[in-house]
């Protein structure tokens, strides 16, 4: 959807120069040719920058005639782009920290921040967060100086494949910091080419790996061998423990099984009550649906046994129908 609405006029004025005056290819003294104006829109304001633009006059130079702008005008926005790079931090908040969709971040920027702006802008906004996210993790000057004050890195190793015949994308992560430190996709998962991915990032840090997690894929335990064959090499501990409860999950799986066996015929008790509006049908309903959401609602093995969830579920709802059966016993002995 398009802006439909024209832009607001200015907040303030700003000017701005180089803090250069001399050309950086062949040290002549640039003049300051002409002006350039531009309007940047960020959270607070809409400010109106006018930039001195100097150039060099030197015939012989390679930068002869080339704009050369102000330094600070980086500070305020991207190139070409009308919003700020805090409304770009914003989106990229939002999106990632907040999980909105672009419909749902262009309504809050709009009606909490007070921003015209449109959702294909919020699109573009999005992709240059992408991007300028993607250049600050790839330094590798900040990565240098992240990594050498814990002094080790726990590496962590891992292939995501979205389909069968797809590039899989391998991931390099420090454990210790979170960082990323390489993300390449491959055709494959060969020995030989994840071995030259772990020699990359190894050659990268500037600190030793102390230890490298992965799932035990066979290529990746033989690559780990040659590429760091004095680093130790564990599984980590999602699929240690899976396999660790292996055993356990598919007997707790068989219980849930033989329980679901047990609680059949929710749908005639249901039928048997439509229409019915009393006290007793509304209460049977609410027991049919706790049944209902005990049986669907499914645990996460290893660390939840659904067998178990299921059992510890049908055991309230029995206790509590065997709790309204004895009210209501006593309730007809005091009638007579």
């Amino acid at each position: 959807m398009a802006r439909k609405a024209s832009r607001g006029e200015a907040d303030c004025n700003k000017t701005l120069r180089s803090v250069r005056c001399r050309c950086v290819a062949c040290g002549t003294r640039m003049w300051a040719d002409y002006d350039n104006r531009r309007t940047v829109v960020t959270l607070g304001r809409t400010i109106r920058l006018t930039l001195k633009v100097r150039r060099c006059h030197n015939k012989s130079c390679s930068r002869y005639l080339k704009p050369y702008r102000p330094e600070a005008e980086g500070r305020y926005a991207l190139p070409q782009y009308e919003f700020g790079l805090d409304v770009i931090a914003l989106v990229g908040a939002l999106r990632y920290r907040e999980h909105l969709s672009v419909p749902e971040m262009a309504v809050r920027l709009v009606e909490q921040h007070g921003l015209t702006i449109c959702e294909r802008t919020v699109t573009n906004l999005l992709d240059r967060y992408d991007e300028l996210l993607a250049v600050s993790m790839a330094d590798e000057q900040r990565l240098r100086s992240l990594l050498s004050e814990q002094g080790r890195v726990i590496l962590a190793l891992d292939g995501l494949q979205p389909d069968v015949g797809h590039e899989v994308l391998w991931v390099l992560r420090d454990c210790i910091s979170g960082e990323v430190l390489l993300a390449r996709s491959l055709l494959s998962g060969r020995e030989s080419d994840l071995v030259e991915l772990i020699k990359t990032v190894a050659s990268q840090l500037g600190v030793p790996i102390a230890g490298v997690v992965s799932d035990g894929q066979h290529s990746i335990r033989n690559a780990v061998r040659s590429a760091l064959p004095e680093v130790p090499h564990q599984l980590c501990h999602f699929h240690y423990l899976r396999e660790a409860a292996r055993p356990i999950y598919e007997a707790d799986r068989h219980a849930k099984k033989e329980l679901k066996k047990r609680v059949r015929g929710v749908r005639p008790i249901e039928r048997e009550l439509e229409g019915r509006e009393d006290e007793e049908a509304i209460a049977t309903r609410g027991y049919c649906a706790a049944v209902r959401s005990a049986i669907t609602d499914d645990g996460r093995p290893p660390l939840v046994a659904s067998g178990l969830k299921l059992h510890d579920r049908l055991t309230q709802i029995s206790q509590s129908l065997d709790r309204v059966a004895e009210k209501r016993g006593s309730h007809a002995n005091s009638k007579n």
